[in-house]
């Protein structure tokens, strides 16, 4: 938004969503290589999944609804954002919420509070949705609520920064 660009998109025959989809779209595309990574090396280092090749694909659906709902909240923030600075602070809140989920520690070994949060939290049903179907035994109502808070996220993320979009562009 600061670096003029958009003031180009604006004279040009471009539809205002094209511009926050095209930005939600390569996010999702480089985050999908990067997860792509990650899974190589845990291979090179001896993981080795009970998966099914359809839990494989349900797994990637899973993951690939995150992103894009996370991407979408990511972008609106950014752009209710007064600032560079503060667009850049705006998502650590979304960063750190894996780190308060069943990622590392079952949510049942945690302690009163804490526990509370972390099982109630988006993180925590998509990261075990994506465990059991990598176990190769999926817990159907993990992912659906995985897939209820992807679609929340993209939902209110895309109506919100369209909103924001057409009123700072």
């Amino acid at each position: 938004m600061t670096k003029g660009i958009i003031n180009r998109f604006k004279v040009m025959d471009v539809s205002r969503g094209a511009v926050l989809t095209g930005h939600v779209v390569s996010t999702v595309v480089r985050t999908a290589f990067a997860l792509a990574a990650i899974f190589g090396v845990a291979f090179l280092m001896g993981f080795s999944p009970n998966a099914t090749f359809l839990n494989w694909l349900a797994m990637t659906g899973v993951l690939l609804a995150a992103i894009f709902g996370v991407s979408w909240l990511v972008v609106a923030m950014g752009l209710a954002a007064k600032s560079a600075e503060s667009a850049g602070f705006a998502a650590v809140p979304l960063v750190l919420l894996p780190f308060f989920s069943s990622a590392i520690v079952p949510a049942d070994k945690m302690g009163p509070g804490i526990r509370e949060f972390a099982e109630y939290q988006p993180f925590t049903s998509i990261i075990e949705s994506v465990r059991g179907f990598l176990d190769g035994a999926p817990a159907t109502g993990q992912t659906i609520t995985a897939i209820a808070w992807s679609v929340g996220f993209a939902v209110v993320g895309y109506l919100w920064a369209r909103a924001k979009f057409t009123k700072r562009a």
